[in-house]
């Protein structure tokens, strides 16, 4: 039986590998690019990685183990490293008796200093932003300034009560929808001159390095008591850059 939090990122990945016409990178025997397996627990899930054009990679982290009641999934869609459009992220998770999601575009450049691109990237949220924050059934998330700062004002992560969790699927979708206008539509004249004094690919090698740091988020730390350094090591790094991982005895096509 499929769980809620796995249908609403499963859902999600599917609409992204379609949409984006992704192919994916596979393991040798044409699996999972990484099966995830604890050393208490056995196999507990697995890392997907897909490729694209105007969606340069996406990647797709499962982690479950019912016995201590974690069913978590997350997703990650990157795009070009010179292209301004912000990345695409939802997590749906089911741990320690409830729910909890993150949904976001991350920004590409500085917000502070960039209003047309603020504009064109970010502000369409408004509306779905609002209307979510107002929703009962949700609870703030343990997650502070200094790892909120690293994210957009717009990122949208909470607890919830099953009843709210069944109703994100329609932010999801506003989320993704506005997210694939950006990768489907061209950058205007306008956003592209503001962002012109940033160094999109440096920008984004930095900023995806604290996005992903251990000591930013205390999660990976959780990863790594359930499968070991190795492993965490091998997941965090699909997540640095867009690079396509080379499979042994495999030829990678992008």
């Amino acid at each position: 039986m499929t769980s809620l939090s796995g249908t609403l990122c499963h859902g999600t990945l599917d609409t992204i590998v379609e949409r984006g016409n992704l192919t994916e990178v596979t393991s040798a025997d044409g699996g999972p690019l990484i099966e995830l397996v604890s050393e208490a627990f056995g196999p507990v899930g697995e890392a997907r990685v897909f490729s694209g054009e105007r969606v340069a990679k996406a990647v797709y982290v499962g982690l479950a183990v019912p016995a201590i009641g974690l069913d978590s999934h997350m997703v990650f869609a990157f795009s070009p490293a010179g292209v301004p459009v912000p990345h695409f992220t939802l997590d749906s998770v089911f741990g320690q008796g409830t729910y909890a999601f993150h949904l976001d575009l991350i920004p590409r450049v500085d917000i502070g200093t960039h209003l047309s691109y603020l504009d064109w990237a970010h502000t369409p949220l408004d509306a779905t932003f609002d209307e979510v924050t107002s929703r009962p059934g949700l609870t703030k998330t343990a997650i502070g300034p200094r790892q909120f700062s690293l994210m957009s004002p717009w990122m949208l992560v909470q607890r919830a009560d099953e009843e709210a969790f069944r109703g994100m699927d329609g932010a999801v979708k506003s989320y993704l929808d506005h997210w694939f206008s950006l990768v489907e539509g061209e950058v205007p004249d306008a956003v592209l001159a503001d962002v012109s004094d940033t160094d999109l690919p440096t920008r984004d090698e930095r900023n995806r390095a604290l996005v992903f740091s251990p000591d930013v988020d205390k999660v990976w730390a959780q990863v790594e008591q359930l499968i070991g350094a190795e492993q965490t090591e091998a997941v965090r790094t699909l997540l640095l850059d867009n690079t396509l991982p080379q499979v042994p005895g495999k030829a990678v096509t992008a």
